[in-house]
């Protein structure tokens, strides 16, 4: 089993939770389409397009790293600072619409992390070319 997809299903979980979230918000609220105004709806929908926009993006390069031969032990500290990272953005967005740390902090981490890996992979072909 690959370590990608240890990471993955973490991911799809923290996405299905936040879903999960939306759409019983949704059903207590009866609000059907959009969010009715309704600012904590409006935090619960954001929290979870957030997660959606960016971890599809991180487990591809998550994945071609691993592919590409990477340390198992390097793989596995970006997967979980990936997922920790997300936790984080997600409790602080759902907790307020405006600046909190644990957003602020799951954001930074987020875009740290991609960063390093769209870094690595440059490496790990800039290697494989010399």
């Amino acid at each position: 089993m690959s370590i990608t997809a240890l990471y993955a299903a973490l991911c799809a979980l923290i996405v299905l939770v936040l879903a999960l979230r939306v759409s019983l918000y949704r059903n207590a609220q009866r609000i059907g389409i959009g969010d009715g105004g309704d600012p904590r709806l409006q935090r619960r929908i954001r929290a979870h397009a957030n997660a959606v926009e960016h971890l599809p993006l991180a487990l591809l390069l998550l994945l071609l790293l691993e592919l590409g031969q990477a340390q198992p032990w390097l793989l596995h500290l970006l997967g979980a600072a990936l997922v920790a990272a997300r936790v984080l953005h997600a409790v602080g967005l759902s907790a307020s619409g405006g600046k909190s740390w644990p957003r602020f902090i799951g954001a930074l981490a987020t875009y740290a992390i991609e960063l390093a890996l769209a870094l690595l992979l440059l490496w790990q072909y800039g290697a494989r070319l010399a």
